[in-house]
């Protein structure tokens, strides 16, 4: 995706509201929310606090949503899909998806052509969800959060963005077996600077089929995952739920 740029004054504010779905009853709050501190009259008008609210109560939304949505994964697994989810990425790349950048107020510095810094749309997302959760409560707001970032959960938790299935297999090893996971080094191949190595997991006396990788995490990482789909149910708590979510979402 190309980076986003701001070519000229911001359009209209009804635009924006028609991309995100939602209308305000205080336009106060959207134009506070599309303003950037070096476009405000003083930092106490832009939108630096209602990125502070939105970024708690996206990461409220999203908390809720994985505890109720994965019920058999641990903390650490529905923290590291939680990280991924409402990262500055995510939240960047949403904005840039939806053009949101010409809505942006700015200051003189970055409005002619300027590339706009993936943390300016990152905070100009959070912004918005405050501003929505402002004007109309907890419900709209997390309607915007849902159309737009489940998605990136159901992406996540299928593996397609950031998934440990070391993790994941530690987990199914101690809840199925009451032991912990080993991996061992195999074969190795290539010059020094330049290796590739292969892994294979093991759970007990059971091993499984090994994996190559540019280095020994990569390579763990990979066959985690072989394990994972010789065990036959391998990701049967995240991916079912995922699915679930992708048909949730797909039926609004």
């Amino acid at each position: 995706m190309p980076p986003a740029r701001h070519h000229s004054q911001p359009t209209d504010l009804a635009e924006c509201e028609k991309r995100i779905g939602y209308t305000f009853r205080d336009r106060g709050l959207l134009e506070a929310a599309v303003t950037h501190a070096s476009g405000a009259a003083n930092r106490l008008a832009s939108n630096e606090r209602l990125e502070f609210l939105g970024d708690a109560i996206l990461g409220f939304v999203i908390c809720e949503k994985l505890y109720a949505h994965f019920p058999e994964s641990l903390e650490g697994d529905l923290t590291r899909i939680k990280s991924a989810v409402v990262s500055r990425e995510a939240c960047s790349r949403i904005s840039q998806e939806l053009g949101l950048v010409e809505f942006l107020v700015l200051g003189k510095g970055l409005m002619v052509d300027s590339v706009v810094p993936s943390s300016v749309l990152s905070d100009l997302f959070e912004s918005l969800v405050a501003a929505v959760y402002l004007d109309g409560g907890i419900e709209p707001a997390r309607t915007l959060i849902e159309r737009f970032m489940d998605q990136e959960i159901v992406n996540v938790a299928a593996g397609t963005r950031g998934l440990n299935h070391k993790s994941l297999l530690q987990q199914v090893s101690q809840r199925d077996f009451s032991i912990t996971p080993t991996y061992t080094v195999v074969a190795e191949q290539g010059p020094d600077h330049n290796k590739t190595f292969q892994v294979l997991a093991q759970i007990g006396d059971r091993t499984y089929p090994p994996a190559w990788g540019r280095n020994k995490k990569e390579a763990e990482q990979k066959a985690a995952a072989n394990a994972l789909t010789e065990l036959g149910h391998s990701h049967e708590a995240i991916t079912s739920a995922a699915l679930d979510l992708s048909s949730d979402a797909g039926t609004d």
